[in-house]
């Protein structure tokens, strides 16, 4: 996978402490339309009217909607990645995984299902269409998935692993196990999808155990 990124993204300009709080609430509730409506249904007038901003103070951080976007999809990252700590950090153990996997299947649950994966729904629309839009969302799937290799290439390195088995292959099979059963829990409305597909990977990490 070629992981190499154009300098695509739109740099923060420096800020004053009031000036990065105005384009931090820009950004929430762009997030927070485009996870309830998709990119195209969130217009900027949406934006401007959810963060309570004039057209001009918005247009002074964000030249055109395809910056706003990009700036969404870092927060998403942020905040998928940022929830998930401290368990995403130690995947290190059979037990870890499954408590990692449980803080997921409640979350979810509790959430009723809603918009599935943050990260996930902006690359369903986005992928094929902008392409600076698909390399900060393969920077953040990245991350995801480094840092469930990082927990298992530890299992690995401990010798707790069979040597044939690929730390790398099994975290982004948990990965991919993970953003399906998140898209088919969000369309089923309940925990089957989600549970099946996380459990299946678990199961097949304990199978390399010796």
């Amino acid at each position: 996978m070629n992981t190499t990124k154009e300098n695509h993204t739109v740099k923060e300009p420096k800020l004053t402490k009031k000036g990065k709080e105005t384009r931090a609430r820009i950004v929430a509730a762009a997030a927070k339309l485009m996870f309830e409506r998709g990119v195209a249904g969130t217009s900027v007038e949406d934006v401007q009217q959810e963060a309570g901003v004039s057209s001009s103070q918005l247009y002074h951080y964000f030249k055109e909607k395809r910056e706003l976007v990009l700036a969404v999809i870092l927060y998403q990252n942020e905040q998928v990645l940022g929830s998930q700590e401290p368990l995403l950090s130690h995947l290190d153990s059979i037990e870890a995984l499954q408590a990692w996997r449980d803080a997921i299947v409640q979350y979810q649950t509790e959430q009723q299902f809603l918009g599935g994966c943050p990260i996930g729904s902006l690359g369903s629309e986005l992928a094929d269409l902008e392409p600076a839009a698909r390399e900060e969302l393969v920077a953040g799937f990245l991350k995801w998935e480094l840092a469930i290799r990082k927990g298992l290439q530890a299992m690995y390195d401990r010798g707790e692993m069979q040597k044939h088995a690929r730390p790398e292959r099994l975290a982004l099979a948990v990965l991919s196990a993970l953003q399906g059963g998140l898209l088919l829990s969000k369309i089923h409305k309940e925990a089957g999808p989600l549970e099946a597909g996380l459990d299946a990977m678990i199961e097949h990490i304990r199978s390399h155990l010796i």
